[in-house]
């Protein structure tokens, strides 16, 4: 048997689908695992949509979630006139044929499919015809002559046997009355030049296969393997597509899903190992399996995956993390100067503390990173003077201890809030809203420790000026 390769072919025409990923991601996969190549094409024949920046972010994205392609991207369009000349090999084999309908009549016929209530199919008008009786003022597209007796099974490797009458599929057209072929014809052309061993793919190609399937029997080519996945639902049973809100990677790492986590969930929706939730990469490649694919749709659960996400970051090194922060920060947020580097990772063990996403990281850093702590208006109302005497209290006791540390600080605040007849909320809000912005965030010992007690009396004197 010849060395598994596989191949992944996305349309430079929008953003990467995360439907495409865990497409791209079982290719890949199952490539590993059998110690074979998985491959790139660029399919951009359609010049009008695709665009040179949707091809960088579908490698770019490919990369971020951990999948890298074996040599150099296969393009399409660069491959158009051996698509041409098969076209050309199988109407002189007499498996197509020219076909000189006008566009009113194709329009015609599903007009009548329509009013019956059925799907349409071109009524092969052409297919016997001599070209002698062609009329002069169309110019005509080629057809592939497909079978029209008996039925087929296709032995597909996650559904099973599919079986299709060979007279429901109709004779598709190869190359179009312009010259240029169509996606059927290029895609079997291409993946017979690359080699492709399985053809795994979404479960909406099924009929395509049936029609690739011939083609290669009437070139006399390999045949390869097929394996069609079930496509990814919302939650609510509804097919995903591109127009649903996070659908595309740039749609997760913007709100700081680590490429890890969504690559271990992509690897889940719909495939499983006997209980096994968490797979390292290794481990994914190790297990990995077409037979561990599921028949039926999955549904896309942003809870499950902010979970996994969650499990991530309380797991990963803490130099791992902050390299993780630090880029999304980069990207998405704004740049960690080097002055706040050590602030922020000797603090990340609870900063992390029930964060979900390295967004929820950086939310809970930002009394660190920022120099200017802004104080929203409903906020401030909580400082009244009661909370203003606790804060300057807090600012006398501070300046007496010369190492701060836990220790110190649980009996200075026990003591303000007795003295000042509260509890710990009474005194622990407004310090925190003084020295962060906000009633919310991070336990506050964990604040006064990571921002030292220079950073801390600076803060909280621009609140309780003291004479």
């Amino acid at each position: 048997m010849s060395k598994v390769a596989t191949r992944f072919a996305p349309s430079p025409t929008g953003a990467l689908h995360i439907g495409g990923v865990r497409t791209a991601l079982f290719n890949w996969l199952f490539s590993k695992n059998q110690k074979g190549t998985f491959h790139l094409r660029i399919e951009d024949t359609d010049k009008e949509r695709s665009k040179e920046e949707h091809k960088i972010q579908i490698i770019k994205s490919l990369k971020w979630i951990g999948i890298e392609h074996d040599g150099e991207e296969y393009i399409q369009s660069q491959k158009i006139e051996d698509h041409i000349k098969i076209a050309n090999e199988l109407l002189k084999k007499g498996n197509a044929y020219k076909c000189y309908c006008s566009a009113e009549e194709i329009e015609e016929q599903k007009k009548r499919a329509r009013q019956k209530k059925l799907p349409y199919i071109y009524n092969r008008k052409w297919r016997d015809v001599d070209e002698k009786n062609a009329p002069k003022d169309i110019k005509p597209v080629i057809r592939f002559k497909s079978k029209i007796q008996g039925n087929f099974k296709l032995k597909d490797l996650v559904q099973g046997d599919v079986e299709i009458e060979n007279n429901t599929i109709e004779d598709f057209i190869i190359l179009r009355n312009d010259g240029t072929p169509t996606y059927n014809l290029s895609a079997t052309v291409d993946d017979h030049q690359m080699g492709m061993t399985h053809i795994i793919r979404g479960d909406d190609h099924k009929i395509n296969t049936f029609k690739q399937i011939q083609i290669y029997q009437a070139m006399g080519w390999d045949v390869p393997k097929f394996a069609h996945i079930p496509l990814i639902h919302t939650i609510g049973g509804k097919k995903l597509s591109k127009r649903d809100n996070a659908s595309t990677l740039d749609d997760y790492s913007k709100i700081g899903i680590m490429p890890d986590a969504l690559r271990n969930y992509l690897l889940r929706l719909g495939w499983s190992y006997q209980d096994k939730e968490i797979f390292t990469l290794e481990e994914s490649i190790k297990y990995f399996n077409l037979e561990g694919i599921g028949k039926s749709p999955s549904k896309l659960d942003m809870s499950r995956i902010l979970s996994i996400n969650e499990h991530y970051i309380k797991t990963i090194n803490e130099k791992d993390l902050y390299q993780c922060l630090d880029e999304y920060c980069k990207i998405y947020k704004e740049e960690i100067r080097d002055d706040k580097e050590t602030k922020v990772k000797s603090s990340l063990s609870f900063l992390k503390n029930k964060a979900k996403t390295l967004e929820d990281i950086y939310n809970n850093s930002k009394f660190i990173i920022n120099n200017e702590v802004k104080i929203n208006e409903d906020d401030i109302k909580l400082i009244d003077d009661k909370a203003k005497k606790i804060i300057s209290e807090f600012i006398k006791e501070l300046s007496s201890i010369s190492n701060i540390n836990k220790e110190n600080l649980e009996p200075l605040v026990n003591n303000l809030i007795k003295k000042n007849d509260t509890n710990f909320k009474g005194v622990g809000q407004p310090i925190r809203i003084g020295l962060t912005g906000s009633k919310f965030g991070p336990g506050l010992y964990d604040i006064v420790m990571a921002l030292g007690k220079e950073e801390v009396l600076k803060r909280l004197t621009k609140i309780i000026p003291q004479n």
